[in-house]
């Protein structure tokens, strides 16, 4: 019985959760969600772009709050995206590509990480090295699936 859990489990991961995505993380209102990335590390907290400030990054269409954040973007975007494109930093610690949600967020050593929910990034901080540790090696090989 545990042999056929295990295999329905791992089937449905390779169907449903490790299916082909972009390299970003991007909805209809763009990069995390058309939130402003610079805002994460300029003000402390998320701040939702504007159209009017919009920049194509990677694939991505990214947006900002006003020119100088667009302006300081295009001068280091590498400084600002985050981490696994944008995908949850948990999920990428078991290979997955999970979606994000805006306001759960940590920056740390000045790399901005993403995570699927506030309960998940609760989860996330019990053991952050560990977690980034093993999405980093996931990384490599899943960022282009």
């Amino acid at each position: 019985m545990a042999r056929f859990f295990s295999a329905t489990r791992d089937l449905f991961r390779t169907i449903f959760l490790k299916a082909e995505k972009p390299p970003v993380f991007s909805t209809k209102e763009g990069a995390l969600r058309g939130f402003d990335p610079v805002c994460y590390f300029t003000i402390g907290t998320p701040q939702k772009g504007s159209a009017d400030y919009a920049y194509l990054y990677n694939g991505a269409i990214w947006h900002f709050v006003s020119a100088e954040n667009l302006s300081t973007f295009k001068t280091n975007p590498s400084q600002f995206v985050p981490q696994f494109g944008g995908y949850c930093s948990f999920g990428m610690a078991s290979c997955y590509k999970a979606d994000t949600q805006p306001d759960a967020w940590t920056i740390i050593d000045g790399k901005l990480y993403m995570n699927y929910s506030l309960a998940v990034r609760t989860k996330w901080n019990e053991n952050q090295p560990v977690y980034i540790e093993k999405a980093n090696t996931n990384w490599a090989k899943e960022k282009q699936r």
